[in-house]
C-alpha cells in the first residue's frame, strides 16, 4: 500500500558492513541470545554501520534513564518476536526509529505478487475465518504448501502447484508480512507492538512519526513516497476499522481492536499536506503512582495525601492541556479507591482502566447514515449511572453539559472523578460557571480537588510531566462573587520538587477527612501524621519492596485496608 522502508544509513542487499565473524565477538550475551532465537536480527546488524556509532546497547527492558543519553543507539524487543533500534541522528535533529522485522533486510518484493496470486484462490475461505488466530493458522498452512525451502515439506493437497523455492530467511519473511498485511494492520503492525509508544502520526507524504515514552519524538523509517501512497493507505486504513473514508466523508475516528483511538483525515481538499492519520496508542496496564514518582510526576506526600481523598470518595479533577498526562494520573488515582466500591466509568474511547472488581465500563455510541438518530452521549449515560447506585463514577472527560449532570451526582453523594481541559484553577471554574455549561456558581464548591497536570521543561531542558498544583476547592462567596480556593501543593521549577504550602493548613484533611475518620475536632493536626506515615509506607513499598506494578499496587493497598494497617 505505497509505504517503503527506508534505513537512516546507506544499504545494499547482500552488501554487509560487517561480517560473521567479525560481529561475533562483539556481541553482548544478551544480544548474543537474541540473535540465536531471531537470526534476522543478526543479518540486520551485518548491515548497520557499526563503525559509526559503535555495537547498540541490547535492552531487555530500557530504562527510563535512557532518555538522559547524549548517544542513542539502543535495540530492544517487543511483542511477537520483533526488535526496534533506535538509531542516532547524526544532524541531531530527532533520532530514528527502526522496526527490525524478518523483512527489514530480506528482500522477498520478486516472491510476494506469486504467493498472493496463489492466495486467491483461498480468498473466500480466509474471508470466512473471524478468529484471528485461527486465520493465521490457516494462512500458515497454505504459506508453507505455497513456498518451499531446499527439503521440500509433505503437501496435504491444499495447493497442488509447483512449490517456489525459497531459503530458509525468505520463507520466514513471506509468513511474516503474509500475516501482517492480511490479520495486523500492515506497516504500522510493528508500532503497535511496541508498550513503549504513546502516539503514531503521519502528517502526510513523508516519514511516519512517533511519540515514545522514553525517547521521546522520533522518526520511524516507514515512508510514504508520494500523495496517492498517503491516500491509498488511508482509504485502507479506513477500510481495516471499519469506518471507510471517503470525499464526502474524509473525516474518520474510531476505535482499534486493542482499545487505540485513530483519526484519519482523508483527501487535499481539506488538508494541504493531504492524507494523514494519527493514532493514539491504549497503554494496556496503567502506568501506577509509584511509578508516576519514580518519574518525578508527583512525590510520596502527595500520593499520601490523594490516597485518603480518594478514600473519603470525594470528587476529584485531574485538570490540564492535552497530552498533558492527565488521563494516566486519573488511571493511577483509581487504585487508591476502596476496593470494595463499585465504579461506572464514562468515555466516548475506551482509556481508563480500573483495578476493582465491581467495574461498570460504558462508552458512547455515535451512529451515522441510516441508524442516526439512535446516538448515546456523555449526557444520557451518565444519567444512567445514577440509577446503578455507584459509589464513584468515572467521567473519561467533561467537554460540555454532561458535567451538570456530574455536579447533581456530587450533590446527591456519589463520588466523581473526571479529567478537564483547563490550564488552571481560574480557567476551570470560568470553563464550568460558564456558556456552554453553565455549573451555577453556588454548586462548584461540590467538586473537592483539582489537580493541575502539565507537560513541561525541566531546567535541564528535558521535557517531563508534573503536577503542578493540588487544589482544594473550598467554596464561593457570593458578596464578593468570588471563589477561593486552597494550594496543597506546588511544584518548584527551579528545583524540580514539591512544596506542600497546606501542611497543618489544609482544609479538607481538617475539616472533612479527620471528622470523617472519627479523629476529635482537639487532635485533628493528627490526620498529617497518617499522611507522613502513609508516604512512608508508599516509599518502603517502591525502594525497599520494589513495587511498581498498578495491579500488585492495588491488591498490597487492598490487603491493607482489610487487615486495617491504613
Amino acid at each position: 500500500m505505497g509505504a517503503e522502508t527506508v534505513l537512516p544509513f546507506p544499504y545494499t542487499q547482500g552488501s554487509f558492513q560487517t561480517s560473521r565473524d567479525e560481529l561475533i565477538p562483539l556481541l553482548s550475551p544478551e544480544m548474543y541470545a537474541a540473535c540465536e532465537q531471531s537470526g534476522f536480527l543478526f543479518d540486520y546488524l551485518q548491515y548497520v554501520p557499526i563503525n559509526e556509532f559503535g555495537m547498540p546497547h541490547y535492552y531487555a527492558k530500557p530504562p527510563r534513564s535512557l532518555t538522559n543519553s547524549t548517544t542513542r543507539n539502543f535495540i530492544y524487543p517487543i511483542k511477537e518476536g520483533l526488535f526496534v533500534h533506535i538509531y542516532p541522528d547524526v544532524a541531531g535533529a530527532r533520532d530514528h526509529y527502526i522496526a527490525i522485522e524478518p523483512t527489514v533486510v530480506t528482500n522477498i518484493d520478486h516472491l510476494m505478487p506469486q504467493v498472493e496470486a496463489r492466495l486467491v484462490a483461498w480468498a473466500e475461505e480466509i474471508g470466512r475465518i473471524e478468529d484471528k488466530e485461527e486465520k493465521k493458522r490457516l494462512l500458515i498452512e497454505l504459506i508453507d504448501q505455497i513456498c518451499a525451502t531446499s527439503v521440500p515439506k509433505p503437501s496435504s493437497a491444499k495447493v497442488k502447484v509447483a512449490r517456489l523455492q525459497v531459503t530458509a530467511r525468505e520463507l520466514e519473511a513471506v509468513r511474516y508480512l503474509v500475516i501482517r498485511e492480511k490479520i495486523g494492520l500492515g506497516v504500522l503492525q510493528p508500532l503497535l507492538l511496541d508498550p513503549y509508544i504513546e502516539d503514531i502520526s503521519c502528517s502526510g507524504v513523508g516519514h511516519i512519526f512517533v511519540e515514545h515514552k522514553i525517547f521521546k519524538s522520533v522518526e520511524t523509517s516507514i515512508v510514504f513516497p508520494t500523495h496517492n501512497d498517503v491516500d491509498e493507505f488511508a482509504v485502507w486504513l479506513g477500510e481495516w476499522v471499519k469506518s471507510p473514508v471517503t470525499v464526502r466523508n474524509p473525516l474518520v475516528d474510531a476505535v482499534l481492536p486493542d482499545g487505540s483511538r485513530i483519526n484519519i483525515v482523508y483527501g487535499r481538499e481539506i488538508s494541504k499536506r493531504g492524507s494523514n492519520f494519527t493514532i493514539r496508542k491504549f497503554s494496556g496496564t496503567p502506568t501506577s503512582l509509584l511509578e508516576l514518582v519514580e518519574f518525578g510526576s508527583l512525590n510520596y506526600m502527595m500520593a499520601a495525601y490523594m490516597s485518603l481523598v480518594l478514600e473519603a470518595n470525594m470528587n476529584v479533577f485531574v485538570v490540564g492541556a492535552t497530552a498533558s498526562g492527565k488521563t494516566t494520573l486519573l488511571n493511577a488515582l483509581t487504585a487508591f479507591i476502596k476496593p470494595d466500591a463499585k465504579i461506572v466509568t464514562i468515555e466516548d474511547t475506551p482509556e481508563v482502566v480500573v483495578p476493582h472488581e465491581n467495574w461498570v465500563q460504558e462508552t458512547t455510541r455515535m451512529t451515522s447514515g441510516e441508524k442516526k438518530g439512535s446516538d448515546v452521549g456523555m449526557f444520557e449515560l451518565l444519567r444512567a449511572a445514577l440509577r446503578q447506585r455507584p459509589d464513584m463514577i468515572i467521567v473519561g472527560e467533561i467537554r460540555s453539559v454532561e458535567a451538570v449532570v456530574a455536579f447533581q451526582a456530587m450533590q446527591t453523594g456519589h463520588g466523581v472523578m473526571s479529567t478537564f481541559h483547563a490550564s488552571s484553577v481560574e480557567k476551570l471554574i470560568q470553563r464550568l460557571t460558564g456558556e456552554p455549561i453553565n455549573i451555577p456558581k453556588t454548586y462548584i464548591d461540590n467538586l473537592n480537588l483539582a489537580v493541575i497536570q502539565a507537560a513541561v521543561r525541566l531546567a535541564d531542558g528535558r521535557s517531563a510531566r508534573r503536577v503542578l498544583s493540588v487544589n482544594e476547592i473550598i467554596g464561593y462567596d457570593p458578596v464578593s462573587q468570588s471563589f477561593s480556593f486552597l494550594e496543597s501543593f506546588r511544584w518548584n521549577p527551579t528545583t524540580d520538587t514539591f512544596d506542600f504550602p497546606g501542611y497543618m493548613n489544609s482544609y479538607l484533611l481538617e475539616q472533612v477527612i479527620a471528622i470523617k475518620r472519627g479523629i476529635a475536632p482537639h487532635r485533628r493536626k493528627e490526620i498529617y501524621d497518617e499522611v507522613k506515615r502513609r508516604a512512608q509506607i508508599f516509599e518502603k513499598l517502591h525502594k525497599d519492596k520494589k513495587v511498581t506494578d498498578f495491579h500488585d499496587f492495588f491488591k498490597i493497598l487492598a490487603e491493607a485496608r482489610r487487615q486495617k494497617l491504613i
